[in-house]
């Protein structure tokens, strides 16, 4: 293992809260300690297909850079450097970057690892010849600030690949169910307009070509019970959740759950078989 990078340059500053009504840097405070509840390792970990097929996707020559924003525990970090590739973490959550450090260890692979906001990336413009990041970048309440790192710092020539979930598959929905039970910040936009194609095009055109493919990720639990436990339990976003609400209004989100659940389930033996439609993203950067 590498060990961590020293700055390569100073971080880009991202809009402050005294330059727009939105507080960013409150919201991402509070965002860090969502994401370090629970343990999200242990649901992101189900995830790692994705990270491989964005990989084959992508299709980069073996041993590029590549940088992958908001990683997580690891997924799209672990696959591209299956791959050959030269890469580098970033998560702004320690605890989660460490996980996959752990996970690259054990694996015997050369990984670069680095605390960084997606809003404000510590990289110098075209650092990287690919930018990725699966569910993950999304997750910035600075959305059009987190666009703009990830253009800046991939090369002319280079690519940008993401999955996002989209507005109206099972996890925008589940996001815009805890939306109507606990209120997000002010001024925030949901992360599923990253699964928006539109919005993409709109956001990313003076990089370049954007192209987009529908994908669904299974969530496959033993029952919707068992799964809304878990994420309770294990998913911050869904944890905070929870433990923002009283007795009765937990009642009430776990009900509004298990209706969406119901919804979205395939399965008609009690198990839950939820496709999750999500966009496979890649953008030529001219």
């Amino acid at each position: 293992m590498t060990p961590e990078l020293s700055n390569e340059k100073t971080p880009q500053t991202a809009p402050s809260s005294h330059t727009s009504d939105v507080a960013y840097d409150a919201i991402k405070a509070k965002q860090k300690v969502a994401w370090g509840s629970g343990n999200y390792a242990a649901v992101g970990v189900t995830l790692q297909i994705v990270g491989e097929q964005l990989a084959e996707s992508m299709d980069l020559i073996p041993s590029v850079k590549v940088l992958d924003v908001a990683a997580g525990n690891g997924n799209a970090t672990l696959a591209f450097a299956r791959r050959g590739h030269q890469v580098t973490s970033t998560d702004y959550v320690d605890d989660l970057l460490s996980n996959g450090r752990e996970r690259a260890t054990a694996e015997g692979l050369e990984v670069r690892f680095k605390i960084a906001d997606a809003e404000a990336l510590p990289f110098g413009a075209g650092s990287f010849d690919a930018v990725v990041s699966t569910y993950g970048v999304m997750f910035a309440p600075n959305q059009k600030q987190a666009a703009q790192e990830l253009m800046r710092v991939c090369r002319p020539g280079g690519s940008i690949g993401m999955a996002n979930w989209t507005p109206d598959g099972f996890i925008g929905q589940l996001f815009k169910t805890l939306g109507q039970h606990v209120a997000p910040p002010p001024g925030v936009k949901s992360p599923a307009l990253w699964g928006d194609e539109r919005w993409l095009n709109e956001t990313f055109s003076e990089a370049g070509s954007v192209n987009a493919s529908r994908r669904n990720f299974i969530f496959r639990y033993p029952s919707p019970k068992h799964f809304i436990d878990l994420f309770r339990n294990l998913y911050g976003p869904v944890h905070k959740a929870f433990q923002a609400l009283d007795a009765d209004g937990q009642q009430a989100l776990e009900n509004d759950l298990l209706k969406l659940v119901g919804h979205f389930n395939t399965a008609d033996d009690g198990s839950m078989r939820v496709p999750a439609e999500y966009l496979d993203v890649i953008i030529a950067k001219a």
